[in-house]
Order: structure tokens, then sequence, then C-alpha cells
């Protein structure tokens, strides 16, 4: 039997020398040692062995590339996808005059929010039908499907802007939470004296048809976390205030969508 050879892919070749151009020059500047750089493939080779890889390169470095691609653009500034995102979540049925419900359990702990918002493209046209995944974390500030003892998808579905580009939505108001900081991650938090929390937000994704898919976050004036976040994922036009309404709290956005 022919022995299939690998096709050459030159976009990896090219980000590949990229990479190691850039490396030398660090190396260069930052004068580590041997022992260090030991030290270094070690802790990297504990953080894999963990499976901690994904919440270091969510928490550490999508901000900088995130950054990097959108600040000068039109439209709403991205934010982290995060570790905490699942695929399939259920479709939210809206009960005419009124918001939709995020999936939660009948006795869910925790101060109602009604969110509510507004998405257009650049061109300042509203966008229709346009798919809205929402996600959030609970009153104990965790997320379900991975450290909450609640239901799969817990505070989590999706739904769809009406004629105008509009939703609203009835949610509870999420909680600043700790990143995973028992593990690897936890030992570089240490090592750059950095608390691992994060302020209170939403996780918001909107997909439409001729435009970029918006993966973002929402969060709130006053957060203790707000200066500081463990992920720098605050962006000053994603901040909005929490209104007080007596038996609920209420806050709003606009969203932008960039075409494609």
């Amino acid at each position: 039997m022919q022995k299939q050879v690998a096709r050459k892919n030159e976009r990896v070749e090219e980000v590949f020398n990229l990479f190691v151009k850039h490396i030398q020059n660090f190396l260069k500047e930052a004068n580590l040692n041997h022992e260090e750089y030991t030290n270094f493939v070690n802790w990297a080779d504990r953080l894999g062995r963990a499976g901690e890889l994904p919440l270091y390169a969510d928490v550490f470095l999508e901000t900088h590339v995130l950054r990097a691609m959108y600040t000068d653009k039109p439209g709403t500034q991205p934010s982290l996808l995060g570790p905490y995102f699942i695929e399939g979540s259920p479709e939210l049925e809206k009960e005419s005059g009124k918001p939709y419900t995020l999936t939660q359990r009948p006795d869910e702990a925790g101060e109602v929010l009604i969110f509510k918002a507004n998405v257009s493209s650049t061109d300042g046209m509203p966008l229709a039908n346009t798919k809205v995944e929402m996600w959030q974390n609970d009153n104990t500030g965790k997320y379900s499907a991975f450290d909450a003892d609640a239901p799969r998808y817990n505070l989590r579905g999706h739904f769809y802007t009406d004629e105008n580009g509009d939703f609203e939505v009835k949610s509870i108001v999420p909680l600043p939470y700790s990143i995973p900081d028992q593990g690897p991650t936890g030992e570089f938090l240490e090592y750059v004296d950095q608390h691992p929390m994060r302020p209170a937000h939403l996780h918001f994704m909107f997909i439409a048809d001729g435009h970029e898919t918006l993966i973002t976050q929402v969060f709130f004036e006053g957060d203790e976390w707000l200066e500081t976040d463990v992920a720098d994922g605050v962006r000053t036009e994603l901040v909005t205030t929490l209104e007080d309404k007596g038996d609920h709290k209420e806050a709003s956005l606009d969203f932008v969508m960039r075409r494609e």
C-alpha cells in the first residue's frame, strides 16, 4: 500500500515561522536561563495534564487576540467566549406581550432580571430574526453542566430578535465568581499576585445572515471587580446600569454586528 503524503499547509508554515521569529526576540529580551525555561515547560505540561489549557487560554490570551482584531473596527466589541459555553441549548418560547424566560428551575434563587436589547448592523439596519444564544451563572456563581448541581441547560437558551431587532429576556442577576484556581492556573495567579475573580456578567452570542458572529458579555456598573477582571474581558461599551424596579432589576444594552 502506498503511503499517503501529507499536504503542506503554507499558512501553518507562515504562522510558525513568524512565531519562532518573535519567540527568539522574546527570549533575548527576557534573558531566560535554562532552568527558567525548564520550569516553564514542566508547568505547561501540568497545565495540559490537568485539562486547564483551554481555561488558561480563555482567561489570559483570548482578550489580547480580540483587542488586536477588533479594537479599531466598527460595531460592538467582542469579549470572551469563556470555558462555560455548551452546544444544544433549548429554544425559548415567548408568550405574547411577555419577555422570553431563560431556562431555570421553578425555585431558582436570585434577584429577577429583565434584560432588554436591540441588535442592528453597522449600517444602522435593525437585524430581525437574529439568533441570540444566552448563558450565565446561577445564584451560587456556578454554571450548569460544569460545577453547578442544576440541570444541564439551566440558565441557558436561545431565541430570536423581533422584526425591529429587539428582544427582552427574563432571568436572574448573575454573580461575580472565581475561575478555578486550585491547579496550574491558580499556581500562575500566585506567581503574578493576581486574584481569580471575574465581575458578574451575561454571555451572548449573536448569529445573523451576512454578518460576523458576535460573541460578547454584558457587565454592570458598580461591580467591585470591573477594573481588575482576571480575564481582562471588560469593555467600557459593554457596561450597563442595573436599575432597581422594586420586585426586579432591569438592564439594557444595544448591540451592533459587523457585516462579513
